[in-house]
């Protein structure tokens, strides 16, 4: 099995419907061997989600806890089919990722036209850095011209451990398209928990599975490297983290 170091899509009690705090998901982390641990709570459109100054007061938070080295981002919502992103660009310039996704709390969705066009205007902003839970089917989407303008803006595409085995059931066949055209392209993933729940922090068993059972590269699998990750955090454009 690949070793991976990073896990870049965690939450906390301040997403409202997570169940564990900063501190109990670095615990986990540091028994499971992770060195890197991305905190990305939901933003204010979700319901129950923290207000903006929750992540503009980002300055509190330490960068590093008990050995682990912690960033800062957000999982942001597309709002609607202009691309448009619930956080205002002066806070996202805060963080130190941005990860953008639909949820059907928030954005209605549409064919899978309207919702194509929705996320290429989102990866429009410079300061998106990650496409969250692509393979959803409950937003159709042409994963050709996504993965042709992820890559092509060098974002990153994630392979969601929790939509395989927890939330958006259907989604691992579409995953498998989007990974395979990620590879013909020459980009990146990352694989994430997406934990809601410490206990579900650096859990990615499904969907490293699924890659190496496909037999995608280790060399473009973000977190299979301390190295990438480094150069990945170095590389986020207009920071002021």
């Amino acid at each position: 099995m690949v070793r991976i170091w990073g896990d870049l899509h965690v939450h906390t009690i301040a997403s409202g419907h997570g169940y564990s705090t900063v501190l109990e998901n670095v615990h986990v982390a540091l028994r499971k061997g992770l060195k890197v641990l991305g905190i990305a709570d939901h933003s204010p459109s979700m319901p129950g989600g923290p207000s903006p100054l929750y992540f503009e007061a980002r300055g509190h938070f330490p960068k590093e806890i008990e050995g682990i080295r912690v960033y800062f981002g957000a999982e942001v919502d597309i709002v609607d089919f202009d691309g448009r992103l619930d956080l205002e660009d002066k806070v996202l310039r805060k963080l130190d990722f941005v990860i953008v996704s639909f949820h059907p709390q928030v954005f209605r969705g549409g064919t899978r036209e309207e919702n194509t066009e929705a996320l290429l205007r989102a990866l429009e902003n410079p300061l998106v850095d990650i496409v969250a839970h692509p393979g959803n089917p409950r937003f159709p989407l042409d994963y050709n011209r996504v993965v042709e303008e992820t890559v092509a803006r060098g974002k990153v595409i994630e392979i969601n451990n929790s939509s395989f085995s927890v939330s958006r059931k259907g989604s691992k066949e579409n995953c498998r398209v989007i990974a395979r055209e990620v590879e013909k392209r020459g980009g990146w993933v990352v694989v994430s928990s997406d934990a809601h729940f410490c206990e579900e922090v650096g859990e990615f068993r499904e969907a490293l599975g699924m890659l190496q059972e496909m037999q995608f590269p280790e060399d473009k699998i973000l977190n299979a490297s301390c190295e990438n990750l480094i150069r990945f955090f170095e590389n986020r454009e207009g920071r002021e983290s």
